[in-house]
């Protein structure tokens, strides 16, 4: 993955994040509470994956990460940049990189591949930010 194409990543996260914050109060409509408990149990079940040797690429991982979209989705569903932006942010964050490590060493550059591998196979992102501006 180019660093263009990493940088496009970051900046359609923070458009999307900020125009989403702003039209929703701050996610006011988000059962905040829920979601740590869903992403709480999805990686405990990826950790369980990591562990037996699973591949990014796997059916169970990206169907796994199909459920890790689907909760992003309950602030805001991102195009497919801002959510490898997502996966680069849990990797640049000190303090999302802990978080997310704390459940396995391992979990940032797993599910950040996971995730990419998901960008680029899945279905229901939005539109980016690029693709609007040229629509």
């Amino acid at each position: 993955m180019g660093n263009s194409y990493e940088n496009e990543c970051r900046r359609s996260l923070a458009e999307e994040q900020a125009k989403s914050l702003a039209g929703t109060n701050n996610w006011e409509h988000v059962d905040r509470e829920r979601v740590h408990q869903d992403w709480d149990v999805l990686y405990r079940e990826i950790t369980a994956f990591l562990d037996g040797g699973s591949l990014p690429g796997d059916q169970k991982i990206q169907e796994l990460v199909r459920r890790h979209f689907d909760i992003v989705s309950r602030f805001y569903t991102p195009s497919r940049e801002a959510y490898v932006g997502m996966s680069l942010f849990y990797a640049e964050d000190e303090a999302m990189r802990a978080f997310h490590d704390s459940y396995h060493p391992g979990m940032v550059e797993f599910l950040g591949a996971a995730i990419r591998v998901f960008a680029e196979q899945g279905s229901g992102f939005a539109p980016s930010a690029g693709a609007e501006a040229s629509a």
